[in-house]
């Protein structure tokens, strides 16, 4: 059962199709961890160049996912008082073990190393099936806007 469907996964996040990459989240503890999902059709359309006859999903896309899960964990730790503005500061130690293709579902797990504010570090791994396809470490900036809801 999920918790997070994408109806409030595009409430948080300002990505936007073709660039919207996490489609549910199934777990979530507040400034620890999060697991969310993302499955990969034929229908993607970075897979009409990269490659052609052999549709491989980019490594910078699978980073571009864990870290828009890494987002959705900062906006559900900081709470609804706030609009947090995410931004990736950092990737350290990504690799790519295996090639995603279409038919895949990414499952990526992302957990809170800790946090300096506005700085949180998170360590991502992304699973096909049992398989780990990457990890990384990422970096990012947190920053809370104070939205008309907290102000009144």
């Amino acid at each position: 059962m999920a918790v997070m469907e994408q109806a409030e996964i595009q409430a948080l996040l300002p990505h936007r199709y073709p660039f919207l990459l996490v489609d549910r989240v199934l777990e979530l503890e507040p400034d620890r961890r999060i697991v969310a999902i993302k499955n990969v059709t034929v229908n993607e359309p970075f897979f009409q160049g990269h490659f052609p006859g052999r549709p491989v999903m980019p490594g910078v896309l699978i980073i571009e996912a864990l870290s828009q899960a890494g987002g959705l964990l900062a906006f559900k730790s900081i709470g609804e008082t706030a609009r947090p503005v995410v931004y990736l500061t950092g990737v350290d130690s990504a690799k790519f073990r295996k090639p995603v293709v279409p038919g895949d579902r990414l499952r990526i797990e992302v957990e809170v190393l800790r946090k300096r504010p506005p700085f949180w570090k998170m360590q991502a791994n992304v699973y096909v099936d049992d398989d780990m396809v990457c990890e990384a470490e990422v970096t990012a900036m947190v920053t809370e806007e104070k939205t008309a809801k907290s102000e009144g």
